[in-house]
């Protein structure tokens, strides 16, 4: 999970204010009227004079300002010695303790005296919404994850806007080790969000797809990746992807649609696969008679500097040779294989000649044939004809096209959920671009 670090409570503290209140000596009170009752509520509200004589604001605010922290200190202890103290008398002093501590960076003293002004009533609304804010962020950065989401709760309770400290709640959950809670509660923020069209973050999928692994759904995290995919398409997504909700996925069919797994991967990401998918798709591209598709995979994984290098350096470098040298060959004598093909009883051939023609570049023309032997019929897989007549309308750039022909696979065997993921690839900015280059 991304680093997520809330303000520190002194960047809170400073913006919220934590200056003490302006302070009346209960003597000063006492001689307006000592028998009104209003003078007698005024007396909740007040500090004995000698109180005062320690923590008067004209007398505290030039040792602050000086760093004179050591003093502030001395006069906060000197008045907490002071007997049979009021509510609003450790109010005041619970006041100045936070603004010495946040000052100071000195947790110890500050945490304890937040919680005590917040819990005094003494706070407005927004006032004491700020301020539990602020200690559940202090100790979300403390590690202490149980208080944490102790005070963001409360804060939701509290607070007209509940939806503030959601995420950093959400995120105490998972490092308090309640995944399922954190799952739960970040799959809800994200629907609701996306309602309002707004975009998921990168860090929240990531996060979400982290805590459905953490709880073994393997449901839940494939659900995220898909929205990784979508909104974020780097290359690492898309191979976990395609390794989660093809490869690994119970029922894939390898022998028949291994190869158009791997033809969306190399499309997807085609400059950073693994070493043996690049070496694997163009080993099985030359059995099957399209050299130039195992040219066009070498090139780009010895371009991408992921292949050429290491113990199985000279391994690459002799495949890209024989690819590039039967890639040449096939060039000059693919023209003779069509008649050949279109007299065959089945459309396998035509398919084989259209697949090579599009791997050579003439995707058009490619497309042709290939649609001629899904008409004529017999093959082995329809629907592996059919993701190649896709993928080869895409590398024409006929997205709309290939899009239509991908949804028209509904086979098993992992077909439908090759072509799910060519349509995801295509709808995204620029990933019809991507896969036609």
């Amino acid at each position: 999970m991304a680093q997520f670090r809330l303000a520190r409570l002194c960047l809170m503290l400073a913006a919220i204010g934590v200056s003490a209140p302006a302070l009346v000596t209960s003597a000063h009170a006492q001689q307006k009227d000592a028998a009104a009752p209003a003078a007698a509520a005024a007396q909740k509200d007040t500090v004995r004079p000698e109180i005062f004589k320690l923590l008067d604001p004209a007398a505290i605010k030039p040792l602050m300002d000086a760093k004179n922290h050591t003093e502030v200190q001395n006069r906060i202890t000197q008045a907490e010695a002071f007997p049979n103290r009021t509510p609003y008398e450790d109010y005041v002093i619970n006041r100045m303790k936070l603004s010495l501590g946040s000052s100071t960076n000195n947790n110890a003293l500050a945490m304890p005296a937040l919680e005590a002004v917040i819990n005094s009533g003494r706070l407005t609304g927004a006032e004491q919404a700020n301020f539990i804010q602020a200690l559940a962020n202090m100790h979300y950065n403390a590690k202490d994850y149980p208080k944490a989401i102790e005070w963001f709760k409360r804060y939701q309770k509290e607070s007209p806007t509940p939806e503030a400290v959601r995420p950093a709640l959400i995120r105490a959950y998972y490092l308090n080790n309640d995944f399922a809670t954190a799952k739960t509660e970040l799959a809800a923020m994200l629907a609701e969000s996306q309602k309002t069209g707004k975009a998921p973050s990168e860090e929240d999928l990531r996060l979400l797809a982290t805590a459905a692994n953490k709880t073994k759904d393997d449901a839940g995290y494939l659900a995220a990746l898909e929205q990784l995919v979508r909104y974020y398409p780097k290359d690492e997504f898309w191979v976990d992807l395609l390794s989660r909700g093809v490869a690994r996925k119970a029922g894939f069919d390898e022998a028949t649609f291994g190869q158009s797994m791997l033809r969306l991967e190399f499309a997807a990401a085609k400059n950073d696969l693994p070493p043996e998918h690049y070496t694997f798709l163009a080993e099985t591209a030359l059995r099957d008679g399209f050299p130039a598709e195992a040219k066009e995979v070498l090139d780009a994984g010895f371009a991408a500097g992921v292949l050429g290098k290491g113990g199985d350096a000279k391994t690459h470098t002799a495949l890209r040779s024989k690819a590039t040298k039967q890639a040449a060959d096939d060039a000059k004598t693919i023209a003779a294989g069509e008649a050949s093909a279109a007299k065959s009883k089945t459309g396998a051939g035509l398919v084989n000649i259209g697949w090579a023609y599009t791997t050579m570049g003439q995707a058009d023309k490619g497309i042709g044939f290939i649609q001629q032997g899904i008409a004529k019929g017999g093959l082995k897989n329809a629907d592996e004809a059919k993701l190649r007549l896709g993928a080869a309308q895409a590398r024409a750039g006929k997205k709309a096209e290939a899009i239509q022909t991908f949804e028209s696979i509904k086979g098993g065997g992992g077909a439908s959920d090759i072509a799910k993921y060519w349509v995801l690839l295509l709808n995204q900015p620029g990933g019809a671009q991507t896969a036609a280059n």
